[in-house]
C-alpha cells in the first residue's frame, strides 16, 4: 500500500499546527521532520522541541530523517519528544549495526538512508534490521530539488533484495516526489512517499496532498 508522507520542510512554520492538520486531511498518513545540523548537510532546521510541538497536534506516525553527524547522541531526546520512526544515513554512522540497534532500543522503528551516489547493496548486511529503507532521489539539504532519475534503479534494486532475501522492510523515497515522477517512483517500488514542496509550496495541503494520493494510488493499481 502507497503512503504520503508530508515534509514539514516545506511548511509554513508559523502555522505547522495548521498545516500538518491539512495535509493528514488530504492523506497524508505519517509526518516527515528533517532533521538537519548543517554538517553532515549544508542546512540547519529543528531539534526535539518542534517534535514533540508536533506531537500535540497531530496522532500520525512522525518519521524523523536524521541528516546528521553523530545521530547516536540525539535518538533518546528525539524519542522523549514523541518520534516514532528514525532513520540515520549510512553515510554518516560510523558503526551503522550499533545506531539501528540503539534506535530499536528506545522503541522506536529504525530506518536507513542513502545519498544518490551510494550504492544499494551495501545495505545488505542490515537490510534484515530496518522497519524502511529511505532512497534519496536529491542530494540531501534542501527541499524544491529535481528528481535524480538513476533514484529509479535504486528503488527496484531495493525491492529486489527485499524478495530475495524474505524481509519485510519498506521502500521510502524523498526529493523531487511530485506529480510529475509519482507515478514513476510507485511503479518502481516505493511505498512510502515523502513530499515537501509538491504538498506545502502552493499554500493549499489539503488539496495537494489528495491529488498527489491519488496518483501514487491510480498507479500502484498498474502495477
Amino acid at each position: 500500500m502507497v503512503e504520503l508522507l508530508p515534509s514539514i520542510l516545506s511548511a509554513d512554520f508559523a502555522r505547522l499546527g495548521e498545516e500538518v492538520q491539512a495535509a493528514e486531511r488530504g492523506g497524508g498518513t505519517v509526518i516527515h521532520v528533517d532533521v538537519m545540523d548543517g554538517h553532515f548537510v549544508p542546512n540547519l532546521t529543528l531539534g526535539p522541541p518542534v517534535v514533540k510541538s508536533l506531537r500535540r497536534v497531530t496522532d500520525l506516525p512522525l518519521d524523523c530523517h536524521m541528516m546528521i553527524e553523530n545521530p547516536d547522541e540525539f535518538v533518546e531526546a528525539f524519542a522523549e519528544a514523541g518520534t516514532n520512526w528514525m532513520s540515520v544515513h549510512y553515510e554518516a554512522c560510523r558503526h551503522l549495526h550499533r545506531s539501528l540497534e540503539l534506535i530499536a532500543h528506545h522503541g522506536l522503528q529504525p530506518g536507513v538512508v542513502i545519498n544518490p551516489a551510494t550504492s544499494v547493496d551495501l545495505l545488505i548486511p542490515v537490510l534484515g534490521m530496518v522497519h524502511h529503507v529511505l532512497v534519496m532521489s536529491v542530494n540531501p539539504g534542501f527541499g524544491g530539488q529535481s528528481f535524480i532519475p538513476y533514484s529509479l534503479k535504486k528503488i527496484q534494486r531495493l525491492k529486489e533484495l527485499r524478495q530475495e532475501l524474505g524481509l519485510s522492510y519498506r521502500i521510502e523515497v524523498d526529493g523531487g516526489v511530485a506529480h510529475d515522477t509519482i507515478a514513476m517512483v510507485v511503479e518502481a517500488g516505493a511505498e512510502l512517499l515523502v513530499a515537501g514542496n509538491a504538498v506545502f509550496g502552493a499554500g493549499h495541503p489539503e488539496r495537494d496532498a489528495r491529488a498527489l494520493l491519488e496518483a501514487a494510488q491510480q498507479a500502484a493499481a498498474t502495477v
